[in-house]
Parts: structure tokens; C-alpha cells; sequence
């Protein structure tokens, strides 16, 4: 039997490099195009990697020439990257799948669990409402002329290099100090954390699958937490405690419009998924991966190389301003 012939755009981030791996452990013929910029994430060596830029058309000219049978489009954004890919891998592609984003669904949501008929409605932030419009218009070309499209939707996906605070390795260091540190609301909202692999299981069976035409998926972990939870999980993983003081979004988004902006668009509102869907091409989905095991990858990961311990200055300042207001 004749192995799947699949384009990655991207392969090397966070999400796509587990998704590389699986795929390359598979059995599919993997090929990955990016600007080779990334060393974080080693390509598996099986692999074929295209080192281009995606932006420019004669590369988009080039590579729809192999004709694919799969390509996945990690680094999608806006419309105009949509439609110029669309367009040149008409004809030349089996499946075209679109990297879209938890994001996007109703914020806050009007129900939980949220699910792929949740409706997508994002008034407070540009990148889910730029990922609203691609899945626009990618719905619009399998309506009119049968595009081979399949949506796939992650939510807060991570690897050992993404600490799931804003300002990154910050809040870890202001633990270990000994400083408090600021979580949103008043911590009980609920979160869903997805490890990178398990990601990676739900999504490389639906690539070639003839039933995930024309359809949307979610892809998530099922274990769902507060934010407390969240804080004393990478508190206890770096062997210390968490000092918390809870702060409104608003009240941080007005001392830092940065932060601010992706509380307000995403992570103040609780999301909690149902992957029944997912299971229903997916029959042996589960997500195995709890954030206590990650929480100690990433907590590993940066003790490796103390270079890595980057302080965010602006992170730290917003803390301080604001826990000299709102600590009690």
C-alpha cells in the first residue's frame, strides 16, 4: 500500500513538531516546508525539508506541482494566506487542512461544553476574528466548487518550551523568589491544557481520512483545571509554592493591553471541549498527558540551560504594579 504524501506548512512549532513525529512514525511521507529558522524542535530525520518562504508565490507555484495528497497549513492567519494557498494547490491537493483556533468559538461562550457547533463570534481579539474569516472563506470554497477542506481546531496546546502564563518563564521565577504572582479573576475559571503529543494522536489519523471532508474537528485534552490549580501545579513542579493575587482581566489589560488582549479574547472565559466528534473518526482518542507531568517537561526543560530563564520586564512590572493595588 502506497504511504500518504503530506506537506506541512510549518513542522517545527509547537503544535506541528509532535504532529511532525507522529506522522513520520506512521508511515506517511512526510515533507515539511518552513525557513528552517527553528532549533528548538529538530525535524525527525525522515523527513524531507523544503527550506523556502511560504509568502512567495513561485514557491507556492513550485510545491503544488508535487501534488499532495495531504497538505496541513500551520501557518495560516489571515485570508489573503488562505486564498493564495487555496488557489495554488487547486487541482494538485487531496486534502487541504486549515490550522484554525479554539479561539474563535462565541466568547465568552453562551454553554459548555463548548463544541464544534459552538458558534464563532470573537469581538475582543484580531487573531481569532482573522481565524473566523479564513474558516469563512475556506467554508465558502467547499460549498461553491467542492474544495477538499477539513477545519481543525486546538486550543491551549503546549510543549516543555511554553509555560501557559503570560510573560513565560516569569511567573516561575517570581515563584521561586518568593514573590506573588497575579492570575486572573478570581482563579476558579476553567481551562483545558492539551499536550503537544496528544494532540498530535488526534490529529495525524484524520489526514486522508475521506470522512473529515468538509468538515470541522476540535482537537483537545480532557483535562480540564482552574487557573489556581494551573499556578500550584508549575509552582510544585519547580519545588516552591504560589503566592496568588487575583486580579481582574480588565484591571490587567489596562496596565498591559498585551496580556489584557489575550485574557479578554480567550483564557478569562472558562473552555471546557467535548471531543465526541473527534471520536467518531477517532475511535481510540484519549489524551493520556496530565499537566502534572507536563508541568515537570517544562519546568525540566528550562533548568537545562539557564539562558533560557528569560525575565519578561514588562510582565514583571505589570505584576508589581498591580498586586500594590489588589493584594490584601
Amino acid at each position: 500500500m502506497t504511504s500518504l504524501r503530506v506537506l506541512f506548512l510549518g513542522g517545527t512549532g509547537i503544535i506541528s513538531s509532535a504532529c511532525s513525529s507522529r506522522a513520520v512514525e506512521s508511515g506517511l511521507e512526510l515533507t515539511v516546508l518552513n525557513r528552517g529558522k527553528t532549533s528548538t524542535r529538530p525535524l525527525a530525520a525522515e523527513a524531507r525539508q523544503i527550506t523556502a518562504d511560504l509568502d512567495d508565490p513561485a514557491t507556492l507555484a513550485s510545491i503544488a506541482r508535487e501534488d499532495f495528497d495531504v497538505v496541513v497549513d500551520w501557518l495560516a492567519f489571515t485570508p489573503e494566506q488562505v486564498r493564495a494557498r487555496t488557489d495554488a494547490l487547486r487541482g494538485h491537493v487531496g486534502q487541504y487542512v486549515f490550522i484554525s483556533s479554539a479561539s474563535a468559538y462565541q466568547t465568552p461562550p453562551a454553554r459548555l461544553p463548548i463544541t464544534e457547533s459552538t458558534p464563532l463570534r470573537n469581538p475582543f481579539w484580531q487573531y481569532s476574528r482573522n481565524k473566523i474569516a479564513c474558516e469563512d472563506l475556506l467554508t465558502g470554497l467547499y460549498r461553491d466548487e467542492n474544495y477538499p477542506v477539513t477545519i481543525v481546531r486546538p486550543s491551549h496546546t503546549y510543549d516543555r518550551t511554553l509555560v501557559p502564563f503570560d510573560g513565560g518563564w516569569t511567573i516561575v521565577e517570581r515563584m521561586r523568589r518568593g514573590q506573588p504572582v497575579v492570575v486572573h479573576g478570581d482563579g476558579t475559571s476553567l481551562w483545558t491544557l492539551t499536550h503537544h503529543r496528544d494532540f498530535a494522536r488526534g490529529l495525524v489519523p484524520l489526514l486522508g481520512h475521506p470522512r473529515t471532508i468538509g468538515d470541522t474537528f476540535q482537537i483537545t485534552s480532557d483535562d480540564v483545571l482552574t487557573w489556581d490549580q494551573i499556578a500550584h501545579t508549575l509552582a510544585a513542579a519547580a519545588g516552591t509554592t504560589a503566592q496568588i493575587v487575583h486580579v481582574p482581566s480588565d484591571a490587567i489589560a489596562a496596565v498591559h493591553p498585551g496580556w489584557g488582549d489575550g485574557l479578554l479574547g480567550d483564557k478569562t472565559h472558562s473552555a471546557v471541549f467535548d471531543n465526541t466528534k473527534l471520536r467518531q473518526v477517532v475511535p481510540d482518542y484519549v489524551a493520556t498527558i496530565p499537566f502534572e507531568t507536563g508541568a515537570r517537561e517544562i519546568v525540566a526543560w528550562y533548568d537545562e540551560d539557564p539562558s533560557r530563564h528569560h525575565i519578561d520586564s514588562a510582565i514583571d512590572e505589570a505584576m508589581n504594579t498591580l498586586i500594590s493595588r489588589y493584594a490584601q
